[in-house]
């Protein structure tokens, strides 16, 4: 089992975080910090494997840590999961030796890819005692993304991260696609296009309403 800290300053991202860690069952959480100077305490005191780590954060920030994290030598490994997609801040975080480099908002899947690269290096390192090109290059091809079928026509990627990262947060409840279109800002019209996609890929539940007391509507949940 691989400890986890969570470095997220934002509690409902942390939650989140938490939940799709726990879904794996090679990983635990064993703790939470809001800054990184709590984290690099924390960090010092208890046996950690892998740290997601957030850039934005108060007092001291996710590149900060890290670079203090590789200063001290500290035996674990990182996982960016932040807003930050600038070159700079990508660039740097490559170079101080991360894993993984998630940009918010997210799939579940690519999250759990980020987790399987982890685990796929530790198992290489556990199992063999010395390394060929061909094995080095399977271990630094992890770090790179994965293709991706080609969306339809008049859907775009980020606008579908976004609309699945705010019904990942909700997946407990089943929304309107009013409800969906106000919380995204985005046009009723392109939500339900949207909606109609999820559907098709299995990735949300829909059902209709008929106990509105007029028309009937769509009731949309998060298949997860």
């Amino acid at each position: 089992m691989y400890e986890v800290l969570i470095v997220e300053d934002d509690p409902m991202v942390a939650m989140i975080n938490k939940q799709y860690v726990n879904q794996n069952p090679h990983f635990h959480v064993a703790g939470i910090c809001r800054d990184g100077t709590a984290a690099l305490e924390y960090l010092a005191e208890n046996t950690v494997h892998l740290v997601i780590l957030d850039l934005y954060m108060p007092h001291t920030d996710g590149l900060t840590l890290l670079r203090e994290i590789r200063e001290k030598q500290l035996p674990v490994s990182v996982i960016m999961v932040t807003a930050a997609n600038d070159s700079t801040s990508i660039e740097e975080a490559l170079r101080l030796g991360i894993v993984d480099y998630l940009v918010k908002p997210f799939f579940n899947t690519r999250f759990q890819q980020a987790l399987e690269t982890f685990l796929s290096r530790q198992d290489a390192f556990h199992n063999m005692s010395s390394f060929n090109q061909q094995h080095i290059d399977a271990l630094l091809g992890g770090m790179l993304p994965k293709s991706t079928d080609e969306l339809p026509k008049g859907i775009q990627n980020q606008t579908l991260e976004t609309i699945c990262f705010f019904l990942e947060s909700k997946a407990a409840i089943e929304l309107t696609g009013e409800e969906i279109a106000d919380h995204v800002g985005l046009s009723r019209v392109t939500v339900r296009r949207y909606m109609n996609y999820l559907l098709e890929k299995g990735q949300i539940l829909g059902r209709m309403n008929y106990e509105t007391g007029g028309r009937p509507c769509m009731l949309y949940r998060w298949n997860g």
